[in-house]
């Protein structure tokens, strides 16, 4: 008799290699993969917040920024290049982050949602002008769990804001199409003279990802 988990594992590894052959073809067809490796960006995310800073103007010189998701750092390269060598960035992220030239960059690693690296986060800055966040939780697959896996990074880099945010400072996160709902859409508007969801063109079409953008902060 064969053995039956074999087949099942058998078929694991088929789905996982076709896969990960459709990723490697969307990645050699990708426009934007290919102008982040012409221009020196280390992932084609960096286009994202290059377009959300282009249509709100939320990056200027000499601010301090903190990049939460940060992982392999093309929103920090961004970042880096519009606040210069006057402002300050620190990347977060659970993966490693190779180091920059930037003497304007500190690297953390470590899960954010842990209180003792949100203290790490605080020893580098007491107040920020932006933050920004492309955290995202891992999928499983089915919608409801993942948005609302997203829903929860959403609200804990939120209430971290609205800590140590600068007055009229701006919050920028990733959340799923639905965008954020409920209580946290009415903390948003609360706290923030403007909130909207935006998705940048260079967001795949068939993403459901979505960028919540929040500016102006209400600091009491």
């Amino acid at each position: 008799m064969k053995n039956p988990v074999g087949r099942v594992t058998l078929k694991s590894k088929k789905k996982r290699t076709q896969s990960s052959r459709n990723w490697l073809l969307r990645q050699l067809n990708d426009p934007f993969v290919q102008q982040a490796k012409k221009t020196g960006y280390r992932s084609r995310a960096a286009f994202k917040l290059i377009e959300i800073d282009q249509k709100y103007k939320i990056l200027k010189s000499g601010q301090i920024v903190i990049d939460l998701g940060a992982a392999p750092g093309g929103w920090t390269q961004v970042i880096a290049e519009k606040i210069k060598n006057h402002g300050k960035v620190i990347a977060l992220d659970l993966q490693d982050i190779e180091s920059f030239n930037n003497s304007n960059v500190v690297i953390l690693k470590g899960d954010f949602e842990e209180e003792s690296i949100q203290q790490e986060l605080t020893k580098h800055i007491t107040e920020a002008d932006v933050i920004v966040s492309d955290m995202a939780a891992a999928t499983c697959g089915i919608p409801a769990v993942d948005h609302l896996r997203i829903l929860n990074l959403l609200e804990a880099a939120l209430n971290f804001t609205l800590s140590h945010l600068k007055k009229n400072g701006a919050f920028v996160a990733k959340v799923l199409r639905g965008g954020t709902e409920g209580e946290l859409l009415k903390k948003l508007k609360t706290h923030f003279t403007k909130v909207v969801h935006f998705k940048p063109e260079s967001s795949r079409q068939d993403s459901a990802e979505m960028y919540v953008v929040a500016m102006g902060f209400k600091r009491v």
